[in-house]
This record gives C-alpha cells, sequence and structure tokens, in this order.
C-alpha cells in the first residue's frame, strides 16, 4: 500500500474532498498526510483528518506566509500539534523565489517554527526552494533541534545537497519531477539515498507526474513515484511501498 506523505487536500481545487480520497484508497494509496501552509489550511487539513481515517495531517506557515507567524498564530499552532492526528509541524522553510520576498521574516519564521517542533516533539516539513546555502546553514546552527527528526518533501536539489542533508538526518521525500523525462540529477540521488529514509509524495494538486504532466495532481498518483523510484532502485514497487510506509510511521510516529 503507497503512502503520500504530503498532499494538498486542503486546497480549494478539490471541490469534492471525500472523492479525492476515495479514489486515492482504490488506487492503493492508504496513508495521506495532508500538509498545512498557513493557518487556514492548517485548520482544513485538521478538519479532514478528522473526517477520514486514512488522513493525517500537518501544521505550519509556509514562508510566502511568513507574516502570520505571531505570537497569536505560533500559539494556535501548539494547540493545533497536540491533536492526535497531527504528525508535524510543517510545511515550514525558506522561498527565494518569488519577488519580493522578506528574508530576514521568512528566516524568523522558520526557527519560531522549528523551536515549536521542538517544544512539542514533533518532526518538521521543509519547503526549500533556491535557498540551498542558507538552509544548510540554517539547519546547521539548529542542530540540537533537529532531535526528533526532520523531512525534505519535494526534494530538488543536488546529490552534494542530499548527502549533507543526510548526514543531518533528513528523511528525503520525492514527487512527480522523479518521473519527469527531463529530470537529470533526481534519478541519481533516488539511487543514492539509503532506503531507511526514503518517502514518496505528490503535493497534490502541483506536480503531477509522467504521464500526467499538466493535469491537476491528486494523491492517487503516488503510485507513480512509488514505481519510478523501484525503477532505478532495481527492486519492486511494493518494495518501496513498504519501505516508505515503515519509514513514515517512524518518522511521523503518531501515525498508525
Amino acid at each position: 500500500m503507497f503512502t503520500d506523505i504530503h498532499c494538498h487536500i486542503n486546497d480549494e481545487k478539490y471541490i469534492r474532498k471525500a472523492d479525492v480520497i476515495e479514489k486515492a484508497l482504490q488506487a492503493g494509496a492508504d496513508r495521506l498526510i495532508c500538509a498545512g501552509y498557513d493557518m487556514a489550511s492548517s485548520y482544513a487539513a485538521k478538519e479532514l483528518a478528522e473526517r477520514f481515517d486514512a488522513v493525517y495531517f500537518t501544521a505550519g506557515i509556509h514562508p510566502d506566509a511568513e507574516r502570520e507567524a505571531t505570537k497569536e498564530n505560533l500559539a494556535a499552532l501548539k494547540a493545533l500539534c497536540a491533536h492526535e492526528k497531527c504528525v508535524a509541524v510543517g510545511e515550514i522553510g525558506l522561498d527565494y523565489h518569488y519577488l519580493p520576498f522578506d528574508k530576514d521574516g521568512q528566516m524568523r519564521a522558520f526557527a519560531a517554527q522549528v523551536e515549536l517542533a521542538s517544544e512539542v516533539s514533533l518532526p518538521f516539513v521543509v519547503h526549500s526552494r533556491d535557498c540551498t546555502e542558507d538552509m544548510l546553514a540554517f539547519l546547521r546552527s539548529h542542530a540540537p533541534l533537529l532531535q526528533n527528526g526532520f523531512v525534505m518533501h519535494c526534494f530538488s536539489g543536488s546529490a552534494e545537497t542530499a548527502q549533507i542533508l543526510l548526514k543531518l538526518g533528513a528523511y528525503i521525500s520525492f514527487a512527480g519531477p522523479l518521473t519527469f523525462k527531463n529530470s537529470k540529477n533526481l534519478p541519481q540521488i533516488a539511487a543514492l539515498v539509503p532506503e531507511e529514509r526514503i518517502l514518496t509524495e505528490t503535493d497534490s494538486p502541483y506536480l503531477a507526474p509522467h504521464p500526467l504532466r499538466g493535469e491537476t495532481n491528486e494523491p492517487a498518483n503516488v503510485k507513480y513515484v512509488a514505481e519510478k523510484l523501484a525503477e532505478i532502485r532495481g527492486v519492486t514497487a511494493g518494495q518501496i511501498a513498504a519501505a516508505v510506509r515503515e519509514n513514515a510511521k517512524r518518522i511521523f510516529y503518531r501515525m498508525v
């Protein structure tokens, strides 16, 4: 059974959310983690987790929404983290892709939420885009707060960056881009990441895998990522699915 450790069923693009979840279950995805990216989406993810047995959630403030990381909202995130189906703080991190952005504000929001994750004994899920040097420096400088583990979601960096992250204790999560025909670095990285650190995701509704590229992505499509990983590593999709399930249960320890 496949595991999608990062999807956005809480997105407004999914009008009939129950149908999307049922389709994923029928496709063999038995655990879905719905990721929050601001306060509203974190509450929406919680509500979905309460409605559907197969759904768990993360709560966090994405770097694009860093202004939401107020004292009051951080307290509200802490309360969300106490929920039995909240498995991580996230998605949080740094994103320097779209101008303008507030680097200092992103750093403050990221640091506050990493501290929160440590305080509540949960892992955190990292969003990292066009910020590799700062991201690595941040994680190294916050090494004492990494004791509960962290996930690099939708990893798209270099093999060198992956090796550094693995030494810091990261789990590496692969998404649709691994399956793209023009993907160059990712297959190499997918071959070198230890089996016990691999995760699969869709980041749906974004990044639909080949052969569905350009369509609205869904959690049901996580199987394509697992199948590509299996092809690269010379094992069966079932072996990848089993390994990912065990890894997800280890890092997201509230998931059963």
